[in-house]
């Protein structure tokens, strides 16, 4: 490393250290970390699950450096397209799986003093298990998204709330929509079980809400701003939202999302692009889409997408980042794998 990029990780409160002539991560303190988490950057707590329950970095993912397979479950569930940030209880552990991950071909930065040291400099932490992701608008205003449920997300863009496909309940997971925000936008594309839930919306809907929705949904719930394949609505100066095609083509599936009937998404927000599918297959309209910078994308047979399907449609789109979603028991941890030679990252999140 020279020493013009010394001079600069040292800016940012980070020092390079270096395991062997291979191996090579930074060090930050507490003031340099918190630089990094609010950036776009993979942040991992490297502890046991149950010290992670007691209480972790917002948006961390937990990968036990102690425990069988770190290096693999690491690669399944990281890219090496983005930075890594870790961190431990005291910094030691994190030490050694920044170590593990540089040596995997990471670029890692490692928290010095780990989470104690974050906590004594009063910064805060969660005991919340949502994955959190976020994001910088061309403008440099900051959008999170929250993976809920399946096709649940939760997004947070400039003090406003958005909330796709809010469902309480699938399986044994629950999601407690009460303990949050009501909603700036509720938006519906299509009415199964899995996406529309009437209690959802009336539990997320306040004196300011507005709810967009497919033309079933809209007669379902005799009210909301109708939108067909096609429309664009302009939600506010930044917001732009516009509905595209979602549905089946494959002989014997065509019955569970007949064409014209169900929406994807585009949702810009302040120039950032983000495609949200809805349950379609690897359409050809697709192809028609441009300048995506998220997309998330459906798969599980025979409702949505293969995992072939899926690698045809990211391919097409282009999206900058993938979130596999509503993906239920499809193995979709090879993905980020086989799409990072399309430059494109995957992010595997709990949208089973």
């Amino acid at each position: 490393m020279n020493k013009f990029s010394t001079f600069l990780l040292a800016l940012l409160g980070l020092n390079v250290s270096t395991a062997c002539s291979q191996q090579q991560y930074a060090d930050a303190d507490v003031q340099g970390f918190a630089v990094l988490v609010n950036d776009d950057v993979q942040l991992v707590d490297v502890r046991t699950p149950s010290e992670y329950a007691d209480g972790h970095l917002e948006g961390a993912v937990n990968i036990n450096v102690t425990g069988s397979s770190f290096a693999e479950k690491a690669k399944q569930q990281l890219s090496t397209l983005r930075p890594v940030a870790v961190y431990c209880r005291s910094g030691h552990r994190s030490m050694l799986a920044a170590r593990t991950l540089s040596g995997e071909g990471f670029r890692v930065t490692n928290l010095k003093g780990g989470i104690q040291a974050w906590q004594k400099a009063g910064m805060p932490v969660t005991t919340s298990t949502t994955e959190v992701d976020v994001f910088r608008t061309p403008s440099g205003k900051t959008v999170r998204f929250y993976a809920l449920v399946h096709a649940s997300i939760r997004i947070v863009y400039d003090g406003k709330e958005l909330q796709i496909d809010p469902v309480r309940q699938l399986g044994d997971r629950t999601i407690d929509y009460a303990a949050m925000p009501k909603a700036d936008y509720l938006i519906v594309t299509h009415e199964h079980h899995d996406h529309f839930d009437k209690e959802a919306l009336e539990i997320l809907t306040g004196n300011h809400t507005r709810l967009v929705t497919n033309a079933r949904c809209g007669e379902m719930l005799g009210r909301g701003e109708v939108m067909a394949n096609g429309d664009s609505l302009r939600l506010a100066d930044d917001i732009l939202l516009e509905a595209v095609p979602a549905y089946n083509y494959t002989d014997g599936h065509t019955q569970f999302h007949p064409k014209g009937r169900d929406n994807g998404f585009v949702l810009t927000l302040d120039g950032l692009r983000i495609y949200i599918a809805g349950d379609t297959e690897d359409i050809p309209e697709m192809a028609q889409l441009s300048n995506i910078d998220i997309a998330f994308m459906p798969c599980n047979q025979p409702y949505t997408m293969t995992t072939e399907q899926l690698q045809r449609a990211a391919r097409t789109v282009r999206p900058r980042v993938l979130f596999p979603y509503h993906y239920g028991q499809t193995d979709v941890t090879s993905l980020p794998a086989v799409l990072a030679a399309d430059s494109i990252d995957v992010r595997i999140r709990h949208y089973e």
